[in-house]
């Protein structure tokens, strides 16, 4: 079955750096879009970052940009986040997804599969 995994939350400063990771078996990981979602307490899901199949499109929140790239490696099935100049307001569980389909999606109802996510704490 499918599998989705995340790894590298934690607690970290503001203005510091953190990298997640999430690493994908159980399907044709190019043949799939692929996003991170966050979600803080009381409040929605919503879009981080995702990125196409093949990885040559990629989509920010407007929360997130300048600050926060996606990327993925199709020959590891991974796809990782690296999240700099981090602010309290990024405090969040982080979940990786995945969405049949190589386009890109941006809304959490399209995607298919979840991780079952990271802690991510910003301190101030």
């Amino acid at each position: 079955q499918v599998q989705l995994v995340e790894s590298g939350g934690g607690l970290v400063q503001a203005g510091g750096s953190l990298r997640l990771s999430c690493a994908a078996s159980g399907l044709t990981f190019s043949s799939y879009a692929m996003a991170w979602f966050r979600q803080a307490p009381g409040k929605e899901r919503e879009l981080v970052a995702a990125i196409s199949g093949a990885g040559s499109s990629t989509n920010y929140a407007d929360s997130v940009k300048g600050r926060f790239t996606i990327s993925r490696m199709n020959a590891k099935n991974t796809v990782d986040l690296q999240m700099n100049s981090l602010k309290p307001e990024d405090t969040a569980v982080y979940f990786c997804a995945a969405a049949r389909g190589v386009a890109i999606k941006t809304t959490a109802n399209r995607y298919n599969y979840w991780g079952q996510g990271t802690q991510v704490t910003v301190s101030s």
